[in-house]
């Protein structure tokens, strides 16, 4: 075995700052990802609004009830109960805005009218 593979310098060389920059290259990107959610002016503006829990109450049975039920509990889409444990509240703003989960529709609420469902939401 070749004793210059065991050297500390040459397993820093090799190893370890190369797993590093992987590591450094792979947190910047998740940043990244996060610091534009999270400078999405929707976003941003949603949650500095104070949310009404009736108004919500009423833009989920308008909107969402026909799936998650009238309760929340479900039907074709899934159980809403507790919801805001599972999902932060940007994660919640951009399920609803996205329509990326089909058969979940694009929805674009006001910016008060999705801060009224969020607060609604968080009492199910």
């Amino acid at each position: 075995m070749d004793n210059q593979l065991l050297q500390p310098q040459i397993l820093i060389k090799r190893i370890m700052i190369p797993t590093m920059l992987v590591v450094l290259i792979g947190l910047i990107t998740i940043l990244g990802l996060y610091w534009h959610r999270i400078s999405d002016p929707y976003i941003i503006e949603v949650l500095a609004l104070q949310g009404d829990v009736a108004q919500g109450y009423a833009i989920f049975q308008i909107n969402c009830a026909g799936c998650h039920g009238i309760e929340g509990d479900g039907i074709v889409g899934p159980s809403l109960k507790n919801v805001p444990k599972r999902k932060s509240k940007i994660d919640l703003i951009e399920q609803v805005i996205s329509g990326k989960t089909p058969p979940m529709p694009k929805f674009q609420p006001s910016t008060q009218e999705m801060a009224d469902l969020l607060t609604y939401l968080e009492q199910l």
